[in-house]
């Protein structure tokens, strides 16, 4: 395609366009009709451009014209309460409902990792050694001491402020590193589990083992859960990189992103509830069994809010991704 030639042509209604759009909202039926016609034909000379003979200048200059038409022809929307309930009653569970398959693998498969690291540093106290002197062993693990006094040892609200930023950051790290074929999320993953399995192991070789649960299940349950759920959709992000399925690669990466963007602000919502848990209920002075109770009720709540409204949301063709309208066109459009 010659650019000049084509840029001769087609120029005049280019600048009608322009024209147009500059007047805003005062046109007359007759012209608001032109102006669709015009928006219609300039993203096809911007498709052929770009396809054929791209001109940076050119398509740049084209670009911000298609963007001022379309947002002219379908309007400037704004989000709205109503957007925000239907994320947290619709979008959002739905999501992490059809995110299930990857995330309770990666809970079942993470907690045995868990498990094990603390069965091997339990039973082998060569091990132990290797981790700490002895004298400071006996600091973490002895009544009172630094595992027993961490989540009393400053302020309440402070204390939880500080948990929930940590965690929400290391949720939307697994969900952004998950583009990367999803190999930064299972060293993350193993991370936590393995300073998990260093508590479970220690207190565990000092026979204080009901201690240390009793200090982590309360807001553990529901933090984990949310971990396992970043890391799930982090890997099945990842896992699009590598098959997309029957869409263009393209198309569904925008569409997992997306999902992964709205993933990151509802587990910051669950992250805030078990940072509130962990600041105020678990250094508290109620009795284990209570503090375990109203972790437990956390992470109910949370499954029965997924599986129920989730999976209501699911099954009725919601997959957590933003409006058909705020979607960019995947079909081209003709003139």
């Amino acid at each position: 395609m010659d650019l000049d030639v084509f840029v001769a042509a087609h120029q005049a209604e280019w600048a009608r366009l322009e024209q147009l759009l500059g007047r805003g909202r005062k046109l007359t039926g007759a012209e608001a009709d032109e102006l669709i016609a015009l928006y219609q034909r300039t993203s096809t000379h911007l498709s052929l451009i770009q396809s054929s003979t791209p001109d940076p200048m050119l398509t740049g200059t084209l670009t911000q014209l298609v963007a001022r038409a379309r947002a002219t022809v379908t309007g400037t929307r704004r989000a709205s309460w109503r957007d925000a309930a239907r994320f947290f009653t619709a979008g959002f569970p739905a999501a992490v409902y059809r995110s299930r398959r990857w995330w309770i693998p990666t809970a079942l498969i993470s907690t045995a990792v868990g498990v094990l690291i603390g069965w091997w540093i339990a039973t082998h106290p060569e091990v132990q050694g290797a981790i700490a002197a002895p004298d400071h062993l006996k600091e973490l693990t002895k009544p009172g001491g630094q595992y027993e006094t961490y989540y009393s040892s400053h302020p309440a609200a402070s204390f939880a402020a500080q948990v929930w930023t940590n965690n929400a950051q290391a949720a939307a790290v697994c969900l952004v590193l998950g583009a990367f074929l999803g190999l930064p999320v299972l060293w993350i993953l193993f991370l936590n589990m393995a300073n998990l399995g260093v508590g479970i192991g220690l207190m565990a070789s000092a026979g204080r083992l009901d201690v240390f649960l009793g200090l982590i299940l309360p807001h553990g349950l529901l933090e984990l859960t949310a971990v396992f759920v970043a890391a799930g959709t982090g890997l099945r992000l990842g896992w699009t990189v590598i098959d997309p399925g029957p869409r263009t690669r393209r198309t569904a990466l925008a569409e997992q992103g997306r999902a992964a963007l709205g993933m990151a602000i509802g587990l910051a919502v669950v992250l805030f509830v078990s940072g509130l848990i962990e600041g105020f209920v678990t250094p508290s002075g109620l009795p284990t069994w209570a503090r375990i109770t109203i972790g437990v009720a956390a992470e109910a709540v949370f499954l029965v809010y997924v599986y129920v409204l989730g999976g209501r949301a699911s099954r009725a063709g919601e997959v957590g991704d933003v409006e058909a309208a705020d979607r960019t066109a995947t079909q081209p459009v003709a003139a």
